[in-house]
């Protein structure tokens, strides 16, 4: 029997919490979530991948989504939430450092000049080798993963060495540029916090 939850007029990341609050209490192998913008889709729909589900997303014929679980019997639930790397914080080999964007610019003042030292520092965030982890882009920081970014090639570069690289959904959907997204994954506020509580440093700009 398909499981249900309604996750509809809600904000990020609740979409999310509320389905991984149901399968703690539930056992479900096959589970629909309806919501109503493209951001939770991808949200849970990625949750539910990680959770060992088979995920396809359709509409319902109006303007809400059905996201639809289905337990691969091949795979087992991890109980991981979508935030955690293979890595855990005893591993001896480096460091792991979260750098959060949520501007397009750096400090206060002259703004053109605070531009143009955003656009330096990521270019130079690969100097950081791989003790750089993930970076997560918030408010008017998910600009840069858009298609007419100044820095896109440094990205796809960082990319590339391995960071991952997160652009907050509900973000995108207010500034209307969740279409526009070329690099990163969409993610939740749900997947920020963890990773902030996953990494050994953090810097915040």
């Amino acid at each position: 029997m398909t499981q249900k939850i309604d996750a509809r007029k809600l904000s990020c990341p609740a979409p999310v919490i509320k389905t991984k609050e149901f399968l703690e209490q539930e056992d479900a192998a096959e589970l629909d979530v309806i919501v109503d913008n493209d951001a939770a889709a991808e949200n849970v729909s990625r949750f539910l991948t990680f959770q060992g589900f088979e995920v396809s997303v359709a509409s319902d014929g109006g303007t809400d989504l059905i996201v639809s679980g289905r337990r691969d019997p091949e795979k087992t639930k991890t109980g991981k939430t979508v935030s955690e790397p293979a890595k855990t914080k005893d591993d001896p080999d480096h460091q792991k450092i979260l750098v959060i964007i949520s501007s397009q610019q750096i400090g206060k003042g002259d703004d053109e000049l605070g531009r143009k030292l955003m656009v330096s520092f990521v270019k130079t965030l690969k100097e950081m080798g791989p003790e750089l982890w993930r970076l997560v882009l918030l408010n008017h920081g998910v600009k840069f993963s858009t298609k007419d970014s100044e820095i896109l090639e440094e990205l796809k570069e960082l990319k590339a060495m391995g960071v991952v690289i997160l652009v907050c959904g509900a973000c995108l959907t207010h500034l209307g540029l969740m279409d526009d997204k070329v690099i990163g994954e969409t993610t939740n506020m749900l997947d920020t916090v963890t990773s902030m509580q996953l990494a050994d440093k953090v810097i915040n700009l």
